[in-house]
């Protein structure tokens, strides 16, 4: 069932064209005592002028430099829903910038969003999220998500929130869970998002895929992907007929059929057939993942067995013009020859 779209108009009885313009390196000074003011309707004039102001990077630094972030972080907090709505956009937007980011990440600003998580208005959620999935792309700001705790939340909500929400949980979680997966693993994630492998959203399915992935990359994750029965899952949407999906589904397997029981639970999905089919055809994204999760499957007796009947599928890929699917299928073809 198709959800409407978030949406970022303002209530009926708040007039962007009366907030106050503001411009120059004077005006921002004015705008933070404005943001501290007693007086709600000065408050959202100023948040609406910040938020046009903010789309200049250099305006962004000038407003870090003058203290807003520890404004604005009181703004989070605020009761009129207008107010929280614009504070969030303005965070988002200076997420959107370097200098922003670095910023956000230095003032603690991802603890206090953390509060807006269950915010009643969808837009202040999504500008939240947003603001996130900005900050988790830089190295120190995935350690400040995990830091702040939010991995378990993040997947709680994960499972309830609106699609466009979902998607930026999974990107914030994709860039998380690649440096660290125990709390997501606690929290039930592999759940999740073996759940959202079948959502009819085809962005979804493709970045939980692609989450499932980072987390088989670790050696815990990939114990939890098996024990959880994702596989087999992760099987079926190789005949997806997004190549996104289908790519991010053979990559989380490549990963996950490294243990010797991801190679048991394949092999008793039949994974060979569907695998084969991605190998042969030219211009699917999925190929070299394909290929190398072949190899691993070649590895035991029956994999190899079976794959020497399919010798010539990856001789041909030996004159690919990646030399990435060249490589991938020589060592295929060493590891079908191999003999015990």
């Amino acid at each position: 069932m198709a959800q409407p779209r978030i949406s970022a108009y303002l209530p009926p009885d708040i007039d962007p064209t009366k907030a106050a313009l503001a411009f120059g390196r004077r005006a921002l000074p004015k705008l933070n005592e404005e943001l501290q003011s007693a007086e709600l309707l000065t408050q959202q004039r100023a948040l609406m002028a910040l938020c046009d102001l903010v789309h200049d990077p250099e305006k962004v630094y000038q407003a870090i430099a003058l203290g807003f972030l520890d404004s604005l972080k009181t703004l989070l907090e605020h009761q009129d829903q207008t107010v929280r709505q614009k504070t969030t956009e303005v965070l988002s937007v200076m997420a959107s910038h370097s200098i922003g980011r670095e910023g956000l990440i230095r003032s603690g600003i991802i603890s206090a969003l953390a509060g807006l998580l269950d915010d009643p208005v969808d837009i202040c959620r999504k500008n939240t999220h947003q603001t996130f999935d900005m900050l988790a792309k830089l190295p120190q700001g995935a350690g400040g998500v995990l830091q702040a705790g939010l991995i378990p939340p993040l997947v709680l909500k994960l499972a309830m929130e609106l699609d466009e929400i979902q998607e930026l949980i999974l990107d914030t979680l994709s860039n998380c869970l690649h440096v660290e997966v125990s709390e997501a693993l606690e929290a039930g994630a592999v759940t999740v998002l073996k759940e959202k492998l079948s959502h009819p959203s085809t962005a979804i399915r493709s970045k939980a895929a692609w989450v499932l992935l980072e987390i088989s990359s670790h050696a815990e994750g990939k114990i939890a992907v098996y024990n959880e029965e994702a596989i087999p899952v992760l099987l079926g949407l190789l005949e997806d007929t997004q190549p996104e999906v289908q790519a991010n589904s053979t990559g989380a397997l490549m990963f996950a059929l490294v243990t010797p029981q991801g190679r048991s639970s394949a092999m008793g999905a039949e994974a060979i057939p569907p695998l084969l089919t991605l190998v042969a055809e030219e211009t699917s994204k999925a190929r070299l993942n394909a290929i190398k999760t072949l190899t691993l499957l070649a590895e035991l007796p029956e994999g190899r067995q079976t794959l020497l009947d399919h010798r010539d599928t990856f001789l041909r890929c030996l004159d690919d013009p990646s030399e990435a699917v060249q490589r991938a299928a020589d060592i295929a073809i060493t590891v079908i020859d191999w003999k015990p």
